[in-house]
C-alpha cells in the first residue's frame, strides 16, 4: 500500500478485534491507519538512537552529572544503561503475548489485565509523551535564542519568542509528515544534526577544561536541597533512555518482530550511547558544578560553530518531537480515518487543525514553564518510571507466571516495589524543584 497504508500487518485489517481480561471484559482494539511491519531493525534502531540523543543530551551534565558527582553519576549512567535495557527487553518480548501483535502500550496491558488497566496505561503514556515533546519545544526555544544572543545580545526577543517559533516549525513538519515509517530519510538528517551539536560540544568543552584553572566539583546547595536533587537526578537518568512508548515503535518493525527489535535495542544501548556518554562526562569535567543545563551555553568558541551547533539542535528538537507525538498522531489519524495519500485535501486539513492545535497547547505550556530540568525530573517521576519499570516488570510477571522460577517471581516484584519507591520519591522531588523554580521565575520567563 501507500505510505499510509498497512504495509504488512494482515492481522490488523478487517473489523477491531477484541481482547479480554479475566472477568471476559471486552477491550476493543482498532485497527491502526498508520503504517505497521515495514521498517528494517537498523531502522527502528535509528529512531530509539535519536530519541537518546537528541537535544536533550546537552543538559545531562546539568541536570545529572552537578547534583550527582563525578562517582554517584558515572555509576548511575551506567546502571541507567543496563536496566533500561532490560526493562525495555521485557516489553519487546510480550509483544506477540498470547498469539497477537499489541502494537500500543496500552493494547497489551488491557490483553494482560483488563479495561481499567487499559485507561491508566493510556493516561500514564500521554502524559509521558505530552511532556517529553513540551520539553523539546523548551530545548528548540533555548536553542534557537543561544544562535540569536550570539549576534544580538541585548536584542528585543526574548525566550518565549522562539519558543513560539519552534512550535510553529513542529508544527509544519508534524503536517508534512504522517507517521513514523515516513521519517526515513530524515533519521538520516536528525543524526548528522545530532553529531553536529555533540561533536562542536564535546570539542569545545575539551577546549576550555584544559584552559581552565581546577574547576569545582563539590555539589551545590543545602545538605535537605541536595536530598532532593538527587532524587530528581535519578529520574532524569531513566528519562534519558527510555521512549515510553516501546511497542508503538516495535509494530513498525519487520517480521520477526521480536527479534529484529532485541537487535535495535542492543544497537540503541551500546553504540547508541556512546555520544550521549562522551558529551556528559566531557562537559561536567570542562565546567564542573556551575555547567549549565544547556551545555552550548557554557562553551566558548567561534560565533559561527556555535551559531551552527544551536541550529542543528534546533532541527533535530523538531524531527525527535515527532517521534514521540507520533502515538497521539496515530489515535487521532486512526479515529478519524485519515488514511490515505497525505496531500488529500482532507487529510491535510485534519492534520493542520488537530495536530496544529496539539502542538499549540504543547508550546503554550512551554513558553509558561521553560523549566528543562523540573521537566525532566517530572516526566521520570510520574509516567517514566511506571511505564518503562513498574508496569514492564509486573507485565512481564503475570505474563509468564507459570514460566518463572521463584527466585525470578522475587526478582520481578523487587523490582516493581523498588521502582514505585523510587517514583513516589522522585515525585516529590520534582514538584519542589517546580515550587522552588516558580517562586523564582515568573511565567513566560527568560531563561
Amino acid at each position: 500500500m501507500d505510505g499510509n497504508g498497512d504495509a504488512g500487518g494482515g492481522e490488523f485489517s478487517g473489523p477491531a478485534r477484541k481482547v479480554h481480561d479475566e472477568e471476559n471484559l471486552a477491550v476493543a482494539i482498532p485497527e491502526t491507519a498508520h503504517q505497521i511491519s515495514s521498517d528494517s531493525w537498523f531502522q527502528v534502531g535509528f529512531v530509539l538512537t535519536t530519541g537518546i540523543n537528541s537535544a536533550y543530551v546537552l543538559g545531562y551534565s546539568g541536570t545529572i552529572m552537578v547534583p550527582l558527582g563525578w562517582v554517584p553519576g558515572v555509576v548511575g549512567l551506567i546502571l541507567a544503561t543496563a536496566i533500561s535495557l532490560y526493562a525495555n527487553s521485557l516489553v519487546a518480548k510480550l509483544h506477540e503475548f498470547g498469539g497477537k501483535r499489541h502494537i500500543r502500550y496500552r493494547d497489551l496491558a488491557g490483553f494482560i489485565y483488563g479495561k481499567r488497566a487499559y485507561s491508566v496505561t493510556w493516561g500514564l503514556q500521554y502524559v509521558n509523551l505530552f511532556m517529553i515533546n513540551t520539553g523539546y519545544i523548551i530545548l528548540a526555544g533555548q536553542a534557537l535564542k543561544a544562535a540569536y544572543v550570539l549576534f544580538d545580545e541585548d536584542g528585543p526577543m526574548k525566550l518565549p519568542y522562539f519558543i513560539a517559533i519552534a512550535g510553529v516549525v513542529c508544527g509544519l513538519f508534524a503536517i508534512s509528515t504522517p507517521h513514523l515509517s515516513a521519517l526515513r530519510v530524515w533519521l538520516g538528517v536528525s543524526t548528522v544534526l545530532s553529531l553536529i551539536y555533540i561533536v562542536v560540544a564535546f570539542v569545545l568543552s575539551i577546549k576550555d577544561g584544559v584552559n581552565t584553572p581546577a574547576r569545582d566539583y563539590s555539589i551545590p546547595g543545602t545538605t535537605t536541597s541536595k536530598i532532593f536533587t538527587t532524587i530528581g537526578a535519578s529520574a532524569n537518568l531513566v528519562f534519558a533512555f527510555n521512549t515510553g512508548m516501546l511497542p508503538e515503535i516495535q509494530a513498525t518493525i519487520k517480521q520477526p518482530v521480536v527479534n529484529n527489535m532485541m537487535k535495535a535495542l542492543y544497537f540503541q544501548f551500546t553504540a547508541g550511547v556512546l555520544p550521549m556518554y562522551a558529551v556528559t562526562f566531557i562537559g561536567y569535567w570542562a565546567y564542573g558544578s556551575s555547567t549549565s543545563t544547556y551545555l552550548l551555553s557554557s562553551v566558548n568558541g567561534p560565533v559561527w560553530v556555535k551559531a551552527m551547533a544551536n541550529i542543528a539542535a534546533f532541527f533535530q528538537s523538531v524531527i525527535a518531537l515527532h517521534i514521540f507525538a507520533s502515538p497521539m498522531y496515530e489515535y487521532l489519524d486512526t479515529k478519524y480515518g485519515i488514511k490515505g495519500s497525505r496531500f488529500a485535501i482532507r487529510n491535510l486539513s485534519f492534520r493542520l487543525g488537530v495536530r496544529g492545535g496539539y502542538l499549540t497547547l504543547n508550546t503554550l505550556v512551554s513558553a509558561l514553564l521553560p523549566f528543562l530540568g523540573d521537566f525532566m525530573s517530572l516526566t521520570g517521576a510520574i509516567s517514566t518510571f511506571p511505564l518503562t519499570f513498574i508496569l514492564a516488570n509486573h507485565m512481564y510477571l503475570v505474563a509468564k507466571r507459570s514460566k518463572l522460577s521463584s527466585f525470578q517471581k522475587l526478582w520481578h516484584w523487587l523490582n516493581v516495589i523498588f521502582f514505585g519507591f523510587m517514583s513516589f520519591a522522585a515525585l516529590v522531588a520534582a514538584l519542589r524543584l517546580i515550587a522552588v523554580d516558580s517562586k523564582t521565575y515568573h511565567v513566560f520567563a527568560d531563561l
